[in-house]
């Protein structure tokens, strides 16, 4: 297979891509991006030219696939400086050591004040800080997510409150199962309040229509008018979730 390395201008930015040719290939021409690589699999007599036209033709959906693959985040160390994402805000966390058993986490609105023992080294420093923070936003999730749902639920349903769990859910804000419980990802904490609402306004709406019809979306809009708009706006959160 013959490869080599090829740039097109698409107004100021410059598309690097690799070609890739193939004996077995004989008509189509694909474009992939793995990890912020172009790609370009193509037959093996395919002009330079024709490929160039193609790269410079499929660019908007290049530059949009490469930045999607390119918005993960690198991880949080948890050391003091550092911020840490809280309801919409960004919110500096400032580590320190103290002769005390167990962590201790204060929150003063401006900042993180994590205490820890004293005799802890580097890894498992950065665990037990880790730990301390992720329960203190589960514990926050809990009343947060129990207060919107009360909140909101008269306005979606006149049925009992449902039953409210926080869960570790990489990939999902939120779900409603079968039996009427609803379950939020800790994680929904870092969100501002706009988008923490549309959260449980989708997952109500579930209660009377557990699907995604378009009766579903007519409760939601009517409830929530702007809901597309943050529903938009959350996905965009959820592509670069820094915890």
């Amino acid at each position: 297979m013959a490869q080599g390395t090829n740039s097109v201008r698409y107004g100021d930015i410059t598309i690097e891509y690799e070609v890739r040719r193939s004996k077995r290939r004989k008509k189509t021409v694909q474009i992939s991006v793995d990890t912020g690589t172009v790609r370009v699999a193509a037959p093996m007599r395919t002009p330079n030219g024709e490929l160039r036209a193609i790269v410079e033709k499929r660019a908007p959906w290049i530059l949009r696939h490469i930045s999607e693959a390119t918005l993960e985040l690198p991880p949080k160390k948890f050391v003091s400086g550092e911020a840490l994402p809280y309801m919409g805000r960004d919110i500096t966390l400032i580590v320190e050591s103290a002769d005390l058993p167990c962590p201790k986490v204060n929150f003063d609105q401006c900042c993180f004040r994590l205490t820890v023992p004293e005799t802890l080294e580097d890894e498992e420093r950065y665990k037990v800080v880790r730990g301390a923070v992720v329960r203190w936003y589960r514990e926050r999730a809990a009343e947060l997510m129990e207060c919107m749902v009360e909140q909101w639920r008269p306005r979606l349903g006149d049925g009992k409150s449902p039953r409210v769990l926080i869960r570790d859910q990489r990939r999902r804000w939120g779900s409603c199962s079968p039996d009427e419980t609803l379950r939020f990802n800790w994680r929904v904490v870092i969100l501002e309040p706009a988008l923490m609402e549309y959260v449980v306004v989708h997952e109500l709406a579930h209660l009377t229509h557990p699907n995604h019809s378009p009766r579903f979306w007519g409760l939601v809009t009517e409830v929530m008018p702007d809901a597309q708009e943050r529903r938009a706006r959350l996905r965009e959160e959820g592509r670069t979730l820094p915890l």
